[in-house]
Parts: structure tokens; C-alpha cells; sequence
């Protein structure tokens, strides 16, 4: 286990990574690094109370690059002088029972100097061994050792999304991708959806979410592709939905019609011209052009039909490639997704799933 730096005459504990993951339940956890890089991705929960700005970050980093580390060290304290009694205070109003948790990139200095400083005004501290980026080692690993996966397949409109929320509300364990995602998966799925957070926070906060359930019981997951919208999931879970146990759902066309109208048809008719033209070279010139007449006729039945065509040859050509286990199937004939969600638990049960 790493040891305080011996020049900081402090008592703090350090926390190995697998133990820090869901840390954030009892003791506040603050990243000291650079408001850029906690943007880009954080402990689920973290306080940000960053060391530097980003430009002074990166003043440090050329001067550490150009110049040495001592000079880069000088100028680091320069930088943070004034604002020491600041940083304090914020770790202060942070803490819980006069305990913090601290972490940087890899667990050296930026860490271990907040940490000291924060020790001096009478906290509690624990730094992570290694930094966010061991967390994200031990996140990634968690998917990797991820089991009992159910995968709901099914093509685009026969309400996935809807039976996963139902069978959380049947007290079935879910994880739900597209929610964290912040996006329904589609040239569509950002239709009345703000802005998605970075892959890293995405899989950070599904690992969050995944610490929640019980390993042993069942969990239901919705088949993505290896994105949705601008997000990756983590390698190792798609992985893992790839040979888990599936139950493909069949839907007929007229119901996933009138489900795609009831989710889009209130969208202006600007946002849905954007999402149709995204697929203007997979739909080719002579759909796309109906497909935008159809929109300006305020046929929208017509238009999710002929995209629906478009929709149904990409899923049958990802379902042969992406599933190596046959699944089971299921035939729905109501869009009532918690009629459709028991009907789903009765499947695995009877499979003893």
C-alpha cells in the first residue's frame, strides 16, 4: 500500500480502489483535479474542489515538461498560495462527521497535498491508492465479472425501454442503459433530451448503479449496440450481453406504428426533418424524399412505417451478428407495458432464468 509522502507530516489512510467504488454511501469523496478532468469523468457522487483551474493546470504541466519538476513544484505553490483558506473551507462545508475522502489522477500529489492541508483544519482524510484512474480499472473489471444477464431484444418501437421501467416497478432488477445514457438509442433518441454525459461518466455511473443489486438475482438489460448516441458502454459489458440469455420480443407493426407516434408525434416537425436526415444515406434519395413528404403532410404514421423498413433490416442483420446465443421469444400484443413486463417474468421463470 502506497505510504504519505514523508516530507507531509500527516496520519491519513489510504483506500484500495475496489473498496473505494461505492465509498460515496458514507463518506463524502472530493476530486482535486482540474474542473476539465472531472468533466470528463468522476467517481459517481464526487465534490469537485479542484487544485488548479484548468489553464493553470496546464501552465504547471509545460513548466513541469520544459523546465523540471522543482520549478513546476514553485510554481504549483505560487498558484495555490492564495487560495489555501478557500480550498479548506470548501472541504470543510463538505465533510461528514469532520471525514473526507480525496482522490486525483493517480493518487500522488495533487491528493496528498489537499489531503494535508484539509488535516490541518482538523479532518478526517483518505485518499485512494492510485487515483481515478485505478477506480476506473476496478470499474471496468466489475463488468467484466458481471452475471445472470437477461437482454430484452427486440426491434426499434416494441416498447423495451417501457417493459424495463415496468419490471423495476415489478421489483425485478434493471439497468437502465438508455436512461443513463440520456438518449433512446436512435437517429431519434435525443428528440426532448438535454445533453448526454461523457463515456466515462456513463460507465461509471452504470457501475454505480450496478453496485445496487443483488449479483446473485436476475438483471434485465436492454440489446444495445456498442453506442448509444455518443456514449460507449464498456467493452466488457457488451461483451457480456452478447452470450448472456435473451428474450426477443415480437411486436407487430402496427403496434410499434402507433408507439413510435405517441413518443415522437408531439416533437416539431424541425426536430424530426434533423433526425430523418441523418439517415439519408442509409434510407437512400427516394425514401428520405418520401419520408420528408409524409412529415410535411403530418402523415406520421406513414413516415414511422417506412423508417420502421429502414430500422427492422439494421436489427436483423445485428441480431445475427451480435447474439451468439438463439433466445428465447415472447409475443406481445398490447402496448401495456406492465401487462407485457409480467408476461416477460413468467417467461424466465418458467425457464428458470
Amino acid at each position: 500500500m502506497q505510504e504519505p509522502i514523508a516530507s507531509l507530516p500527516i496520519k491519513m489512510e489510504y483506500l484500495k480502489p475496489e473498496d473505494y467504488l461505492f465509498a460515496t454511501a458514507e463518506t463524502p469523496v472530493v476530486d482535486v483535479r482540474s474542473p476539465g478532468e472531472f468533466e470528463a469523468g468522476h467517481v459517481t457522487g464526487a465534490i469537485s474542489i479542484p487544485l488548479f483551474a484548468d489553464e493553470e493546470r496546464a501552465i504547471v504541466g509545460t513548466i513541469y515538461k520544459q523546465q523540471g519538476k522543482k520549478d513546476a513544484i514553485e510554481k504549483g505553490l505560487e498558484i495555490v498560495g492564495p487560495k489555501m483558506a478557500a480550498l479548506a473551507k470548501n472541504a470543510e462545508d463538505a465533510a461528514v462527521d469532520d471525514s473526507i475522502a480525496v482522490y486525483c489522477w493517480r493518487g500522488g500529489m495533487r491528493s496528498n497535498r489537499m489531503a494535508w492541508l484539509f488535516e490541518q483544519v482538523g479532518l478526517n482524510c483518505t485518499v485512494l491508492e492510485g487515483g481515478y484512474k485505478a477506480y476506473r480499472n476496478a470499474v471496468l473489471q466489475g463488468f467484466s465479472e458481471l452475471e445472470n444477464l437477461i437482454v430484452i431484444d427486440g426491434p426499434t418501437g416494441s416498447g423495451k425501454t417501457d417493459i424495463l421501467h415496468a419490471l423495476k416497478d415489478a421489483e425485478e432488477q434493471v439497468l437502465d442503459l438508455e436512461g443513463l445514457a440520456n438518449h433512446k438509442g436512435s437517429a431519434f433518441g435525443n428528440i426532448g433530451l438535454g445533453k448526454q454525459p461523457s463515456s466515462q461518466q456513463f460507465q461509471n455511473d452504470l457501475h454505480h448503479e450496478l453496485g445496487k443489486l443483488n449479483p446473485e438475482k436476475r438483471i434485465w438489460i436492454e440489446r444495445e449496440g456498442m453506442t448509444i448516441g455518443n456514449v460507449y458502454l464498456p467493452q466488457p459489458l457488451w461483451e457480456k450481453m452478447r452470450v448472456s440469455t435473451a428474450i426477443a420480443i415480437d411486436v407487430p407493426m402496427e403496434m410499434r406504428v402507433e408507439r413510435l407516434v405517441n413518443d415522437y408525434g408531439s416533437a416539431s416537425k424541425t426536430e424530426l426533418e434533423k433526425s430523418i436526415r441523418k439517415l439519408q444515406q442509409r434510407l437512400g434519395g427516394q425514401h428520405m424524399k418520401a419520408a420528408l413528404e409524409f412529415l410535411e403532410e403530418n402523415r406520421l404514421a406513414e413516415v414511422a412505417e417506412l423508417l420502421l423498413h429502414y430500422y427492422d433490416k439494421r436489427y436483423a442483420f445485428s441480431k445475427k451478428k451480435y447474439l451468439d446465443r438463439k433466445p428465447f421469444s415472447v409475443e406481445l400484443n398490447t402496448n401495456d407495458s406492465g401487462k407485457n413486463a409480467r408476461l416477460l417474468i413468467d417467461k424466465a421463470n418458467e425457464e428458470k432464468l
